[in-house]
C-alpha cells in the first residue's frame, strides 16, 4: 500500500469554533487516542480531514456499521490463483505505515470489533493479528480517532466505560449562528441574508429536540439546502427536500418547521 495516496490533497474548509485544532494538535503530538462526540452533521469528519491536512499526515477513514467484523478492520486470508494470501485491513495499514485511522460512528460496529482497538489505546500501542500470528508495533505517526453521536445512543448501543476511558475527548456541537452562516456562505456562495434565514430555521428545529425530534437540522443539511437554492430551486421545495423530509415523518413537526421557514420570509404560505 502506498500510504501517501491517503493524504488529503486539497485543503478542507473548517471553521474553528473554539480552540479544538490546537487541542487536537497537542494530543496528536503525544499520539493520544482521540474521541469526538457530537450530533450528526456538525463537522466531526470534516474536522478530522482538516487536522490530517494541517499535520500533513495520511488519513484512513472507516464508516462503521453493524455488519462490520474485526476482520474487516484488521484483515483476512484470501484465496487467489497462487493460493492463500493475507490482506491487511484499513486499521492494520494505518498501524503499519503511520496514518491517522478514523473510525466514524464507532458504536455502530459490533461489540467484538471495538475490543481489538484496546491494545492500540494504551502504553502498548500494539495490534495483534491472531489469525496471522503477528504482533504489530504501531508506527510512531499512527493515531486512532473515533467518533460517535451521543444523542442516538441507548443502553444497548453505547461505548463501554472501559473503552471511553482510553481516549481523550473533544465535544462538538452545531456552530454558533454567525459561524454557521459563514460556513454555509463559504461552502455554497449563497447570500448572507439567505444563510442567516437558514440558520434561523435550523435553530427553530433544534428547539424541538426532545419534543418529537431526536435531533434538529444539521449544518450539513443547511449546506444542502443552500446548494439547491443556488440552483434556483423553489425555496419551498428546497426546504422540504433538504430540511424537513430528511429529519421527520411527523406531520405536526413538518408543519412547525415550515412555519419557522415562513416566519423568516424565505418562503410564502
Amino acid at each position: 500500500m502506498n500510504i501517501t495516496d491517503c493524504k488529503i490533497k486539497d485543503k478542507p474548509f473548517y471553521y474553528n469554533q473554539n480552540n479544538e485544532s490546537s487541542l487536537y494538535e497537542a494530543a496528536y503530538g503525544k499520539k493520544m487516542p482521540m474521541m469526538l462526540k457530537g450530533p450528526t452533521g456538525c463537522g466531526k469528519s470534516r474536522f478530522v480531514e482538516h487536522m490530517a491536512y494541517s499535520l500533513n499526515k495520511p488519513l484512513i477513514t472507516v464508516a462503521c456499521n453493524e455488519d462490520m467484523t474485526a476482520s474487516d478492520l484488521i484483515g483476512r486470508f484470501l484465496l487467489d490463483k497462487d493460493g492463500t494470501r493475507w490482506v491487511d485491513g484499513p486499521l492494520t495499514n494505518a498501524v503499519r505505515y503511520g496514518a491517522i485511522c478514523y473510525l466514524d460512528e464507532i458504536v455502530e460496529a459490533r461489540a467484538d470489533t471495538t475490543v481489538i482497538i484496546h491494545p492500540l489505546t494504551d502504553y502498548r500501542r500494539m495490534l495483534p493479528l491472531d489469525k496471522k500470528g503477528e504482533l504489530i508495533e504501531a508506527h510512531k505517526d499512527f493515531q486512532l480517532v473515533i467518533s460517535y453521536n451521543p444523542g442516538y445512543q441507548s443502553l444497548m448501543k453505547d461505548l463501554k466505560q472501559s473503552t471511553k476511558q482510553r481516549f481523550v475527548c473533544l465535544d462538538f456541537d452545531y456552530p454558533k449562528s454567525a459561524i454557521e452562516a459563514k460556513i454555509i456562505i463559504k461552502e455554497t456562495g449563497i447570500s448572507q441574508d439567505i444563510a442567516d434565514k437558514l440558520v434561523q430555521i435550523a435553530a427553530a428545529s433544534r428547539n424541538l429536540k426532545g419534543h418529537g425530534l431526536d435531533e434538529g437540522i444539521s449544518t450539513r443539511l443547511l449546506v444542502y439546502c443552500a446548494t439547491l437554492l443556488k440552483q434556483n430551486i423553489n425555496p419551498k421545495d428546497a426546504i422540504k427536500m433538504s430540511l424537513i423530509s430528511p429529519i421527520t415523518d411527523d406531520k405536526d413537526i413538518k408543519d412547525a418547521i415550515e412555519k419557522a421557514a415562513f416566519a423568516t420570509g424565505l418562503i410564502d404560505s
